[in-house]
């Protein structure tokens, strides 16, 4: 749990010290993320080499959405109908997005906003760190 207090803590001076606009680290949520690595309270990480699912998000005018999707060899996707909306709200600093399904709603924290790199926070205390989706090439076994 100490883990995830201190990245939390360190995520909120390291977002309050750049000199990025909040708008900009908000329209930087805009896109397909891979999932890099979970970090756990208890200090267990764990890292992921690939992922066959990408979250595909869109924010605009402060409400937004997540889907998955699936990555196809031809820079296609396959997406689910499934999709949780949440609100973006700035508040103390932060950037905290509000989601709402019919199942459940939360909160998570954005850590950390970059063009290729996004570093959210979870409920439960879990840190999600992502990484900017390269769609494939698929120019795999052509020559050039």
């Amino acid at each position: 749990m100490k883990n995830a207090i201190f990245g939390y803590l360190l995520g909120m001076i390291l977002l309050s010290c750049n000199s990025d606009s909040s708008r900009e680290k908000v329209d930087n949520l805009n896109g397909y993320w891979e999932i890099k690595k979970a970090e756990l309270p208890e200090g267990i990480t764990k890292e992921f080499k690939y992922s066959e699912i990408v979250d595909f998000i869109e924010v605009d005018s402060l409400k937004g959405f997540r889907k998955k999707v699936r990555p196809q060899i031809d820079g296609s996707f396959i997406t689910t109908n499934d999709e949780e909306v949440f609100e973006v709200k700035l508040e103390n600093d932060s950037i905290n997005l509000y989601y709402t399904t019919p199942y459940a709603n939360w909160k998570e924290t954005v850590i950390s906003s970059e063009e290729n790199e996004l570093v959210v926070i979870n409920p439960r205390g879990i840190i999600y760190t992502y990484k900017r989706f390269t769609p494939y090439s698929g120019n795999y076994g052509k020559e050039d």
